[in-house]
């Protein structure tokens, strides 16, 4: 393997976000005219141009994307309830309140929630446990309890 694995075999090469000068000077070409541009695309389109008239309407109303979803779940006070919850997601999805992408990433939210809530619980457990074992008067090693 001729480089290191994630360096670059050109550390002095073109820096990072830099854009090319073609690009730029184009770019400065249609600030410079934007408004007889817009003007010219907007009469296209009133005149029944059709990919003039699609590119106006996606600029005026774009496609949608991170609306609020209004989805009712109940509480998730337990890893039991996620049944509850996803059964609920569903329900949204079948009646097309929520679109199966949306049902997908809700039930991505309550399956890390779910984690979360038990690797606290387990921590909690795990307290408890070896403040029990503490008071007994066991030491506690890495291979195994000693009676004190």
């Amino acid at each position: 393997m001729q480089f290191q694995k994630g360096q670059s075999g050109n550390p002095a090469g073109r820096p990072r976000g830099s854009r090319n000068k073609a690009s730029l000077r184009m770019q400065e070409m249609l600030e410079q005219r934007a408004e007889e541009l817009v003007n010219k695309l907007v009469a296209m389109a009133i005149a029944g141009n059709i990919g003039a008239l699609r590119l106006c309407l996606d600029r005026l109303v774009p496609a949608r994307r991170d609306e609020h979803l209004f989805c009712e779940l109940p509480p998730l006070a337990k890893a039991a309830d996620a049944v509850a919850a996803t059964a609920a997601i569903v329900s949204a999805a079948a009646a097309g309140d929520v679109t199966a992408d949306e049902a997908a990433k809700l039930a991505k939210v309550i399956s890390l929630y779910i984690d979360s809530l038990e690797a606290h619980q387990f921590e909690d457990r795990l307290a408890k446990l070896e403040g029990a074992v503490l008071e007994r008067g066991v030491q506690i090693t890495n291979d195994a309890p000693v009676t004190q």
